[in-house]
């Protein structure tokens, strides 16, 4: 009997299926992992207002029990986060990754929605970066979000993103890897993996058209599965670019507001 690895996601539900925990747990079944969640906010959308989001949080010691039935009662190989609404929840992450001696730590620093470039809960955002970027193994910001961690104005080239990595490991994550994403100013979506030493550029020419919903999550998710089924740093980002590539090239319509990544793409139409 093989053994199938686990991995961790502490998130929030996305209602309609694109991100969150639900892209997390497919992206690790599209990987070979088993996935368990601790579910921090519930995400729901109006379909009669523009798909208006509403956050509805899990309360804390609903969190912790999670957490104790996943690290004590059957234990991982990897972890991420997603959404964390409070800078409460962000130091009982911290302080489970210290006290289960967590390792392979993926930190998906989700600061922004989708579409806005504000910082939704600062206190937590502060939180973040005073606490979980120290405890990543590799932490994963878009251009927004590292250009908060940086303290920077903002990042929208390769040598902003560069300096940007270069700050941010400087509190502490042992690796960083910066999203570039449709908000890059160059023609394609390039990714920067920085070790402290080396930058190693990732670009694939920018996808249009594409639908974005979920992408963030599924590419920490697949740096997570990467790592839980133990792939090197360099090669569970590789293959999570890759993932995530194949993704957006198959991504569909959801409904009239939305559409989605594409989480079967990878195995279906690159890895069969």
């Amino acid at each position: 009997m093989s053994i199938l690895h686990k991995a961790m996601t502490i998130a929030g539900s996305d209602t309609s299926g694109g991100a969150g925990m639900e892209a997390d747990l497919k992206t690790f079944e599209e990987l070979g992992v088993y996935g368990m969640t601790a579910l921090t906010v519930i995400v729901t959308m109006d379909p009669h207002n523009n798909w208006f989001h509403n956050v509805f949080p899990i309360e804390m010691h609903v969190v912790e029990k999670q957490l104790e039935t996943i690290l004590e009662g059957v234990g991982i190989d990897a972890m991420k986060t997603g959404m964390l609404g409070s800078a409460a929840l962000v130091e009982l992450v911290a302080k489970s990754i210290d006290r289960y001696h967590l390792r392979n730590v993926v930190i998906d620093p989700v600061m922004v929605c989708k579409f806005s470039d504000e910082i939704m809960v600062p206190e937590a955002a502060e939180a973040i970066k005073r606490l979980l970027v120290q405890r990543a193994d590799i932490i994963t910001p878009n251009v927004l979000e590292a250009a908060y961690l940086a303290d920077m104005p903002q990042v929208r080239t390769v040598e902003e993103i560069k300096e940007a990595a270069g700050r941010i490991k400087e509190l502490g994550a042992r690796y960083v890897v910066i999203k570039g994403g449709e908000r890059m100013d160059e023609d394609a979506a390039v990714d920067i993996l920085y070790d402290g030493k080396n930058f190693r550029e990732m670009s694939v020419k920018k996808i249009y058209p594409s639908y974005n919903h979920g992408a963030g999550c599924t590419y920490s998710a697949a740096i997570t599965a990467g790592l839980a089924n133990g792939l090197a740093m360099e090669d569970a980002v590789a293959q999570a670019k890759a993932f995530i590539t194949a993704a957006l090239e198959h991504s569909f319509v959801l409904n009239k507001f939305t559409g989605c990544t594409n989480h079967t793409a990878y195995k279906v139409y690159l890895n069969k």
